[in-house]
């Protein structure tokens, strides 16, 4: 089980992208959060098994026709019991 922190620096606000990334967390079987920051970042904790994580962020990092990544933050952090979270939510 690993854990991520990531930051998303792009065109990541107001075209959908955090309700992207919950859809390929949900296809991907990961748990964790994410969130808009006051700065025009987009700021998530991903969690799972390393491929599925792996495999998450590679999909995040591709964007979309509206979504355009200029630069994916990723840092390893200690991973969440798995009682603490059992899906993957959008914060506000």
């Amino acid at each position: 089980m690993v854990r991520k922190h990531i930051i998303a620096r792009g065109r990541v606000q107001g075209v959908g992208f955090r309700y992207i990334c919950q859809s390929i967390a949900s296809e991907y079987k990961v748990t964790g959060w994410i969130k808009n920051n006051f700065d025009g970042t987009v700021e998530m904790e991903v969690q799972g098994a390393p491929h599925r994580v792996d495999a998450y962020v590679e999909k995040v990092r591709k964007g979309n026709r509206f979504v355009k990544i200029n630069r994916l933050d990723v840092v390893d952090i200690p991973p969440l019991r798995a009682l603490e979270e059992k899906s993957f939510r959008i914060r506000f």
